[in-house]
C-alpha cells in the first residue's frame, strides 16, 4: 500500500546538452530551453495541485536552478533547500568535455552506452592534463563536502554513484519522507537512475534500459519501509516524453551522416 510520494526530476537542459557533450561535472547554467523546461514542469506541478515541504538538489548550478525555477511557478520559493554534492551527475572522468556522437564513432556505440548507461563500469579517471581538470578540482564548492576533497571521485560507475548517495538518502532524504514532508529532488540523470534503481529495486541488468529526460517530473509512490510500491511514473504528455526519451538513447549513437 502507497504511503509516501517522491518526486524527483533531471533538471532542465543545459548548454552542453545541445552540444552533445559529457557535462559531469563541470558547472554550467541552464539553457534558454533549460529555463523553459523548468518553468513548464513548475507549471505542470501547480496544476496538479502538488505542494513541497522540502527540496533536495546537487551543488552544480543547473540543479539548483531548476529547482528555484520550479519553486518559483508553483509559488513556494519559501521551502527550504538543501544541497548535497552526493546528488551530483556521475564523474564521468576522461570522457568530460567529449562528444557522444563521437565516441561512438571511435569507440562504438556499445561501449558509450556500458559508459553511459551500464552499472558497474567506470570510465577512464579524469587525471590533471585534463582541459577541466583544474574547472573542476579546484571549485571552492568542493571544499564544503563532508568527505576530504583529494577523497572525491575522479570517475564513477553508476554502482559508485548510488553508495555515494545512498549515505545522503538515508541520513537527509528518507528521515523527512518518513515524517510526512513532501520531498522534491532536483538531481540529474544518473543519480536519479541510482536512487530509482534503489528503491524501485530494478536489477543490474534492467537499469540500462532507463533513461530520463530533461526537466520531466518523476513520482514514485513508497510504502512504509520507502520501497516502490509500483513503477515510477513520468507526469506529462506521455507522447512527447516517449520522444524525449529516444532523444536521448540516441545521444550517444553515430550521426546517421557519419555511419
Amino acid at each position: 500500500m502507497s504511503k509516501y510520494k517522491l518526486v524527483m526530476l533531471r533538471h532542465g537542459e543545459g548548454a552542453w546538452t545541445i552540444e552533445n557533450r559529457f557535462c559531469s561535472w563541470v558547472d554550467q547554467k541552464l539553457s534558454v530551453e533549460g529555463i523553459k523546461e523548468a518553468e513548464k514542469c513548475g507549471k505542470y506541478l501547480k496544476s496538479l495541485g502538488f505542494e513541497f515541504d522540502m527540496v533536495f538538489t546537487s551543488i552544480l548550478s543547473r540543479s539548483i536552478q531548476t529547482a528555484w525555477l520550479i519553486l518559483e511557478e508553483l509559488g513556494q520559493e519559501w521551502v527550504p533547500t538543501r544541497s548535497s554534492w552526493r546528488l551530483n551527475e556521475r564523474h564521468y572522468g576522461a570522457l568530460i568535455g567529449l562528444n557522444r556522437a563521437e565516441l561512438a564513432l571511435n569507440h562504438g556505440e556499445e561501449r558509450v552506452k556500458i559508459w553511459r548507461r551500464g552499472y558497474d563500469v567506470a570510465p577512464p579517471p579524469i587525471d590533471e592534463s585534463h582541459p577541466y581538470y583544474q574547472e573542476i578540482h579546484t571549485d571552492r564548492r568542493y571544499t564544503c563536502c563532508d568527505i576530504q576533497k583529494d577523497k572525491l571521485p575522479k570517475s564513477e560507475s553508476l554502482k559508485q554513484v548510488l553508495e555515494r548517495l545512498l549515505p545522503f538518502w538515508n541520513e537527509e532524504i528518507a528521515p523527512e519522507v518518513k515524517r510526512g514532508k513532501r520531498v522534491l529532488i532536483s538531481a540529474h540523470g544518473n543519480s536519479t537512475r541510482a536512487l530509482l534503481k534503489h528503491l524501485e529495486g530494478i536489477s543490474d541488468e534492467d537499469i540500462i534500459k532507463i533513461s530520463l529526460p530533461t526537466g520531466v517530473p518523476v513520482v514514485l509512490e513508497l510504502d512504509e519501509n520507502l520501497h516502490a510500491v509500483k513503477p515510477h511514473e513520468f507526469l506529462g504528455d506521455q507522447e512527447a516524453i516517449q520522444a524525449a526519451i529516444r532523444k536521448v538513447e540516441d545521444q550517444g549513437k553515430v550521426k546517421q551522416s557519419e555511419k
